[in-house]
């Protein structure tokens, strides 16, 4: 794998960890939102990552050459929560059904948490990777000096 393809790849990484991530912020943004253009309460979002899969290989040394098929992260999609929203008896909310419950949505604040750090860990493992290549590549250029 040469230095600009594991570039691209923590770069299309870097690019899908920020699209999760300001998803997370969206859900904990709206954890109160009864009202939605759509209709109903805020519904939870969450991205699906997707990577270029490998192509299957009958040996070692077939599958170590074709390493370079797998060249970035994308997401694919962004999925709304379809669980039904968490009911709140609030009589005096103007949201409020006939029954006096009001319609939040199903976020649940400590799952967000969780995978906001996660979000933020992936992020730096790329940062991490990302330097570790350009160090690489200016030392081999030291080398050839």
């Amino acid at each position: 794998m040469d230095f600009f393809t594991s570039m691209d790849i923590s770069a299309s990484a870097l690019a899908a960890e920020r699209t999760r991530m300001n998803l997370i912020s969206s859900n904990l943004a709206n954890v109160n939102s009864t009202r939605t253009a759509e209709g109903g309460p805020y519904r939870r979002k969450d991205a699906v990552f997707t990577a270029t899969p490998l192509k299957e290989a009958g040996s070692f040394g077939a599958a170590l050459s074709r390493a370079n098929d797998a060249r970035s992260v994308q997401v694919t999609q962004v999925n709304e929560d379809q669980r039904p929203p968490r009911m709140q008896y609030e009589p005096g909310h103007p949201d409020a059904d006939p029954n006096g419950y009001v319609a939040y949505p199903n976020i649940n604040v400590v799952e967000e948490m969780a995978d906001m750090i996660t979000a933020s860990r992936s992020y730096e493992a790329n940062i991490t990777a990302t330097n570790a290549a350009k160090s690489m590549a200016l030392k081999t250029l030291d080398l050839l000096r």
